[in-house]
């Protein structure tokens, strides 16, 4: 008796020592997924803070709450099983799906540039984010949580692919953790931007010179800092839009668009030395962004331009 319990307690504590390591291994993958999809994770953050830029500082952190659960519910709900049954039955599919979203985002930016030059907003673009009510707000989530899974759907894709060896449930529960530590940093950072100007009156508020003074630049500075994370915004899905398409039409075979950016990378950091690696990626993004320009504008034309051509001739 005491030896099939002496059995038994060392077959428990292998099993703990076996899962213990399976959980490093899976926390050590995670981190390896995550590292490989930082590149979108930035463009992720950038994009997030334009979807509340002009709305109260009461509202900032409720949006940005929800367009977190929103990125959850994409991530896990959704996007997550999708690329698990994909990769095990139909991994071809995985790139023109991607595509697909790469396209959207193309789009979305072009239109953006196109709204600004043209000056075609609309009505209600006119007033103010903050006075625009509910309707608005809600607008602006659902828009920020769409655009929010094409991205996450490219960040779990590219964490995919890095563990795309390790069995299913390892590869699901190494996806989990990439989701929810992901989603974490970026609408922490979202959340910590858009609210740094209340930082900054608390800190204009206090005692101490140098905290006033630290309080009154951030409270000037913020709304260019998110002025300009706009901006940024906006030519992130282009240049993470354009990419997608770049690197789809690569993997589907047609070489030659990549090819071209290499061959350019490769002109352009020549003896570059310690540089090299930061020129290639700047390289390879202004490429991104441009393709991501020109299909998106295409896009644009048909979906703008030609019904108002057809509208006009009736």
């Amino acid at each position: 008796m005491a030896g099939g319990l002496a059995a038994l307690l060392d077959d428990i504590a292998a099993l703990a020592k076996l899962a213990a390591a399976s959980v490093d291994d899976i926390g050590a993958a995670a981190g390896r997924a995550s590292t490989k999809a930082v590149g979108v994770v930035i463009d992720d953050t950038a994009v997030t803070p334009r979807y509340v830029h002009g709305f109260t500082a009461d509202r900032e952190l409720p949006m940005i709450r929800r367009i977190a659960t929103g990125s959850v519910r994409n991530k896990l709900l959704f996007i997550l099983p999708a690329i698990l049954l994909l990769s095990q039955f139909l991994p071809w599919l995985l790139t023109p799906i991607l595509m697909v979203g790469g396209l959207y985002l193309s789009f979305e930016g072009a239109e953006k540039l196109y709204e600004y030059v043209s000056g075609h907003h609309g009505e209600q673009t006119t007033a103010p984010a903050a006075v625009k009510g509910a309707d608005h707000e809600k607008t602006m989530v659902s828009s920020a949580i769409r655009t929010d899974f094409i991205l996450s759907a490219e960040i779990m894709v590219i964490a995919l692919n890095e563990v795309a060896d390790e069995p299913l449930l390892n590869r699901a529960l190494i996806l989990v953790v990439v989701a929810l530590a992901i989603t974490a940093l970026v609408y922490g950072v979202v959340a910590l931007i858009v609210k740094m100007d209340d930082i900054g009156l608390r800190l204009a508020e206090r005692q101490s010179a140098l905290s006033q003074r630290v309080g009154r630049l951030l409270v000037k500075a913020m709304p260019k800092v998110l002025a300009v994370l706009s901006v940024v915004g906006v030519v992130a899905m282009l240049w993470v839009g354009g990419h997608i398409l770049l690197a789809g039409v690569d993997d589907l075979g047609w070489h030659a668009p990549y090819d071209l950016v290499h061959r350019l990378q490769e002109t352009v950091t020549g003896g570059l030395g310690g540089l090299s690696g930061f020129v290639s990626w700047l390289v390879d993004t202004l490429a991104s962004a441009v393709v991501g320009l020109l299909v998106g504008a295409v896009v644009v034309l048909v979906m703008h331009l030609v019904p108002r051509r057809k509208k006009a001739a009736h």
